[in-house]
């Protein structure tokens, strides 16, 4: 299996009879795979591996047995050249554009992000939850819908100016409809009714006095389509344009007017001089480990440790360098440079963080001929409020598509095991396997 010019894989088979503890759902010997010990291992043999539902965790590697083990874990991916960013992807986005360009700080309170659920809500259209065999996994929170909803224009991209339209409620007592002279056919609304006003109680519903509320999205669409006409009455003069011609003209221009923001679009931007952070991203081999990444190492731990303490309520003595070192930064994949491939190469990876001098997320990265694999990651708790796990999926995806651009073959982002008896992951099985599975 080993690639050509390579060295051979060598691993030691421990097989899979007995079983051990879940930390999914805490069954002390429901927990059945094969395993094996990579003593070394070539990049296309660990793609070949987690093709067929292996993953890696240190240099240990594992595939669980799926008709016996409590929890069986399936192999997701997402496909990076197809990736199209949704409502909440770009509200992350946005969120740290905004926090290193001006300072701003959102104020709604981040719940703190799990290990295995790497991305919070960047899973929300492609993909699911990294996952370790042993992380502990926190019940999803549901979310609290107010009585009275804000609607938001989020049509930045036009330019318009963002709106906002408050939903009252309005007893059906308050409103009595009294048809015209035309005779509405039964169960279907009539067009001709009219809505005649009933005085309502002190302070309870509609404001009579002002003019009714609107929804958001039929103000936006108005203005559109008046910007649209008068941006094309100079190819229509001398003729009066139809109700016809006017939808034309508005499907013709959603093509241009809606065009979705790509991720590139958001972290890839040109910031202020005035900004008031300096975020960076870099990418550092750390097996066998660059000279970057030990000049960083203790730096690296220490987040971990603070990370494994505050997130997971490890007790001080848990997180230690050996424990660290064995999990994240030991691995069996060698590195190997190819004239087609990227230019940092094939192999284990982290992908540091570093805000204003210092780390403050790192992302653990397998770079494969396929893929770009994701293995962990772990974050300074102080920034929770910048959703650093849906933020940093979304930058592995583009990078991702960086280094499509080098070694065309790569194209996919690995995103772990995805467990359906997992309550959070199976939360995100409506709008990630639904959608968009990639085969």
């Amino acid at each position: 299996m080993a690639a050509a010019g390579s060295s051979p894989s060598i691993v030691e088979y421990f097989g899979g009879e007995d079983g051990y503890r879940c930390g999914y759902c805490k069954n002390e010997t429901g927990n059945l795979s094969h395993g094996m010990w990579a003593h070394s291992m070539t990049v296309q043999d660990y793609q070949d591996l987690i093709d067929r539902g292996w993953r890696r965790s240190g240099k240990y590697v594992y595939k669980p047995i799926m008709n016996q083990t409590c929890c069986p874990q399936y192999t997701i991916r997402c496909q990076a050249l197809r990736f199209q960013t949704s409502k909440s992807h770009k509200k992350v986005l946005k969120k740290m554009l905004k926090f290193i360009s001006k300072g701003d700080v959102s104020k709604v309170v981040s719940e703190e992000e799990p290990m295995d659920s790497h991305i919070e809500d960047v899973a929300a259209c492609d993909f699911a939850y990294k996952s370790e065999s042993h992380v502990s996994q926190s019940e999803l929170t549901p979310l609290s819908v107010d009585h009275a909803e804000r609607v938001e224009n989020e049509d930045k991209d036009t330019g318009e100016t963002k709106e906002e339209v408050n939903v009252q409620t309005v007893e059906s007592a308050s409103l009595q409809i009294c048809a015209d002279k035309d005779t509405p056919v039964p169960g279907e609304p009539s067009h001709s009714a009219k809505i005649v006003h009933a005085p309502p109680k002190p302070g309870k519903g509609a404001d009579l006095s002002k003019p009714p509320c609107r929804k958001a999205k039929d103000i936006r669409k108005e203005r559109k389509l008046q910007k649209l006409l008068q941006n094309q009455m100079c190819a229509f003069e001398g003729s009066q344009l139809q109700a016809g011609d006017q939808v034309f003209l508005l499907q013709n221009s959603k093509s241009k007017t809606n065009q979705p923001k790509t991720i590139e679009d958001f972290v890839f931007v040109s910031l202020p001089d005035d900004a008031r952070h300096k975020l960076e991203v870099r990418v550092v081999r750390s097996s066998p480990p660059s000279s970057q990444f030990k000049a960083t190492f203790q730096e690296s731990y220490q987040v971990y440790k603070r990370y494994q303490m505050v997130i997971h309520k490890d007790p001080p003595d848990k997180p230690t360098i050996n424990q660290f070192t064995r999990f994240l930064c030991d691995s069996p994949l060698e590195a190997e440079n190819a004239p087609n491939g990227p230019e940092c190469g094939y192999g284990s990876f982290h992908q540091q963080y570093w805000l204003d001098g210092k780390i403050i997320a790192v992302g653990v990265i397998d770079i494969l001929p396929y893929c770009v694999s994701s293995v962990y990651l772990y974050y300074d708790p102080d920034y929770s409020f910048l959703s650093l796990g849906v933020y940093s999926a979304l930058r592995e995806i583009a990078f991702t598509r960086q280094l499509h651009e080098k070694a065309p073959d790569l194209c996919f982002y690995y995103m772990g095991f995805y467990i359906h008896s997992c309550p959070k992951m199976r939360y995100k099985l409506m709008k990630v396997v639904l959608r968009n599975w990639a085969e």
